[in-house]
């Protein structure tokens, strides 16, 4: 059996938490150093066949600690993606859990751009859409910002800043 990182064995502890006893997991005082810090994150939870079950993120840290911003994605993963029903309680034996740590985004050009090594952020006024980087089917910087772009409702005519990001993917 695959050992899982601290980020996912936390994720998953989360959601057992939450479905089976109807609460959130105590963010002890001494977390190791790892889940201490702060920083933005995803959790992304397949079904086994590698279908998307559901993802939500922050792109920077908005709690005071990366166990908190995992615990609280991975709940909005489960519950709140607008574009899946909510996971019922029989189905986490079906799930697999990823974790995204985002590194801090920085303003980029389209030519710095590669979306096998940097996730993209687009972004007019309160617009804003996100992609995660080495995902499968996207290959080329354009089909990142097409996807990026329609997620935030932006044209592709229109002015907007480009941010890209590393991260570190954990499963």
């Amino acid at each position: 059996m695959e050992e899982h990182s601290i980020y996912v064995e936390w994720a998953w502890k989360t959601l057992n938490e939450y479905f089976y006893w109807g609460k959130l997991p105590d963010i002890a005082k001494n977390l190791p150093e790892a889940l201490n810090g702060k920083a933005g994150c995803f959790v992304t939870l397949h079904k086994k066949d590698g279908s998307l079950r559901g993802c939500i993120g922050t792109i920077i840290p908005t709690k005071e600690t990366l166990a908190e911003e995992i615990r609280d994605n991975a709940i909005a993963s489960a519950t709140r993606d607008p574009r899946f029903p909510a996971v019922k309680k029989e189905e986490l034996k079906e799930l697999i859990i990823s974790v995204d740590v985002l590194g801090e985004p920085a303003e980029a050009t389209i030519e710095e751009l590669n979306p096998k090594e940097y996730g993209v952020i687009v972004e007019k006024g309160w617009r804003k859409g996100v992609l995660l980087p080495d995902l499968k089917g996207v290959d080329t910087v354009n089909k990142q910002l097409s996807i990026a772009l329609r997620k935030a409702g932006i044209s592709p005519g229109e002015d907007y800043k480009i941010y890209r990001f590393k991260v570190n993917r954990y499963h």
